[in-house]
């Protein structure tokens, strides 16, 4: 069954996240490899996280053929990188990839905890897509992702004179939602792993009683 909601489904959110963020990042490195050769490769890896009970999280690198830089980082976000003992190693690692000639895709697809360090306030969404350009910085692109929308589709920087290329965001989850059946995988009978506001639970309800998933 389709995804019963426009974007993100936020009973995902909780102890099926695991899988659902792995699955993401390999489906992002799936949707981008044909568009990336014959320059590019796009490399899911693994990084270990010591002070966190589930240590390995992964993420993806773009780097060129020829020399095999590092061109894009892109993260999609796991608690431990927003809450806990794991966000102070990630920081450093997100620093890291800010303070060198990378450019840096976040993707936060979860509504508790830090978000990417700006100086300004954020708008009041549940989830946010991040992207620092080397020749742009300290300017950070922001889209603000409201749970009744689709995720969006947005470029990814590569070299200086190669264009962006696209990464469809929502094509890309509903790609794992369909593969792995989250329809039935979630448990959509109650209330999500991390409780909604009254009237986004209301419309949740509303979704998931279309789509058959709640009397």
């Amino acid at each position: 069954m389709p995804n019963p909601f426009p974007g993100m489904d936020p009973y995902l959110e909780g102890p099926l996240w695991t899988t659902v963020h792995t699955s993401l990042v390999n489906e992002i490195a799936h949707q981008l490899a044909p568009k990336l050769r014959p320059k590019y490769l796009a490399l899911p890896q693994e990084r270990v996280v010591v002070t966190v009970p589930d240590p390995l999280e992964t993420y993806l690198e773009i780097r060129d053929v020829e020399q095999r830089r590092l061109v894009t980082a892109i993260e999609v976000l796991s608690p431990s990188n927003k809450r806990g003992p794991g966000v102070e190693s990630f920081r450093k690692k997100r620093q890291e990839l800010l303070s060198g000639e990378v450019h840096y895709l976040e993707i936060d697809l979860l509504r508790v905890g830090e978000r990417f360090p700006l100086a300004g306030p954020l708008p009041s969404v549940p989830y946010f897509v991040f992207l620092s350009r080397v020749t742009r910085r300290p300017r950070v692109e922001i889209w603000p992702i409201p749970l009744d929308q689709p995720l969006p589709t947005v470029p990814v920087p590569l070299l200086p004179g190669d264009p962006d290329v696209t990464l469809d965001l929502q094509q890309a989850l509903q790609t794992i939602y369909d593969w792995y059946d989250y329809d039935r995988a979630a448990d959509h009978a109650g209330e999500p792993p991390l409780p909604l506001a009254p009237e986004q639970q209301a419309w949740a309800d509303e979704r998931l009683r279309a789509a058959g998933l709640r009397r």
